[in-house]
């Protein structure tokens, strides 16, 4: 077993509150990832786990067991850290060995678990060579094993894929993703990248200024976001967040802002009327439009054509909307020029709406 559970837990740093309040609990063998930008207080959570930072209130409990006080070597975790943290002068067979022989694990036991992490991570051919050898791929891996011999019950990782270059990433994302599901063990993942979170998680827990924003699993945090913070910081490109307000159009609503309107189809506009006639946020996601020609009771946004950004198989097309420039993922197909004016049909089960006042998302 090994669950984890935040009651009220505070962390200062003098006058600085790092961690405010947290209650969470982490499931026995999930993995979840603490997702947010630098600052925000995922990295003092983790560390917290780990027993490197001490708790300035609250609890913190390993299954039902309070480990407060409880010292790191006794906690059963392992930690893969964003510098990797490898002894220059030892071979990659002694950097993954280091932990179980500083445990005084009989010898034969030690090169057994080595030859088999290194098997697993297909490194056992670098097993002689020194870190200063290894390209970062290679070094991350030795990381992973070196934590992965010890067995232990939660393996902690601090932004692991940090220096790496875009395309190792996406690999070894992979490849931590199904490290998870062969050992069975809790795994808590420290990132500011979006991408790594969805990819990764079971579920992710946003955070800002110490605070949790949401909890849920990806398609929760990025179809269903609580605030505007959570919506703005997940999603590439970026969320289209426009303030305006509904205002009365015939028998319908529109979206308007400084004379510029979205029209709303009569099941969206139904849906949002209680908060006519007053400010509202709008948020689209880039690829939320309908790639179809518009009909007659669709939400649709018209503006000039301001860009066109080939992105390989799609393109990012910009469209000017009152004083703003609204990106949207169309087809590689679509063939309008600069200035001319087009008129998209929009997702309506997809279209986020935000009170201005509080950043909350509003339930249509």
């Amino acid at each position: 077993m090994a669950r984890i559970r935040f009651d009220q837990v505070t962390k200062r740093y003098g006058g600085v509150v790092a961690v405010d309040r947290l209650d969470l609990e982490i499931r026995d063998k999930e993995f979840l990832v603490l997702l947010g930008p630098s600052g925000c207080g995922k990295s003092t959570t983790l560390n917290m786990i780990a027993g490197l930072e001490d708790l300035s209130d609250g609890d913190l409990y390993f299954d039902d067991e309070i480990v407060n006080v409880m010292p790191p070597h006794r906690r059963d975790v392992a930690m893969v850290f964003q510098s990797y943290a490898l002894y220059p002068h030892k071979s990659v067979r002694d950097n993954i060995a280091f932990g179980l022989k500083m445990r005084r694990l009989p010898a034969d036991e030690i090169a057994a678990r080595v030859g088999e992490a290194a098997e697993r991570l297909e490194i056992a051919h670098l097993l002689d060579r020194r870190p200063h050898q290894l390209s970062g791929g290679q070094r991350q891996r030795v990381a992973l094993g070196r934590a992965m011999v010890r067995r232990p019950a939660v393996f902690l990782m601090d932004e692991p894929l940090s220096n790496l270059d875009a395309a190792l990433r996406i690999t070894m994302r992979a490849e931590i993703k199904q490290l998870h599901r062969t050992m069975g063990t809790t795994f808590v993942y420290v990132t500011h990248d979006q991408a790594e979170a969805l990819t990764l998680a079971d579920r992710i827990v946003v955070m800002k200024d110490g605070v949790v924003q949401q909890i849920g699993t990806p398609d929760e945090i990025y179809e269903r976001p609580r605030n505007l913070f959570v919506a703005s910081f997940l999603g590439n490109p970026p969320i289209n967040l426009i303030e305006g307000r509904l205002n009365r159009d015939g028998g319908g609503l529109g979206f308007q802002r400084d004379g510029a309107t979205i029209r709303l189809s009569s099941r969206v506009a139904a849906g949002i009327a209680a908060h006519a006639d007053r400010p509202i946020t709008l948020g689209i996601r880039p690829e939320d439009v309908q790639d179809r020609a518009v009909q007659a009771d669709d939400c649709v946004v018209t503006g000039a054509v301001k860009s066109v950004l080939p992105v390989g198989s799609d393109q990012y097309l910009g469209i000017a909307f009152a004083d703003r420039e609204l990106f949207f993922r169309i087809g590689k197909n679509f063939r309008h020029g600069l200035g001319e004016t087009v008129t998209l049909a929009l997702d309506p089960a997809r279209l986020h709406w935000f009170d201005p006042a509080t950043a909350a998302a509003l339930e249509p």
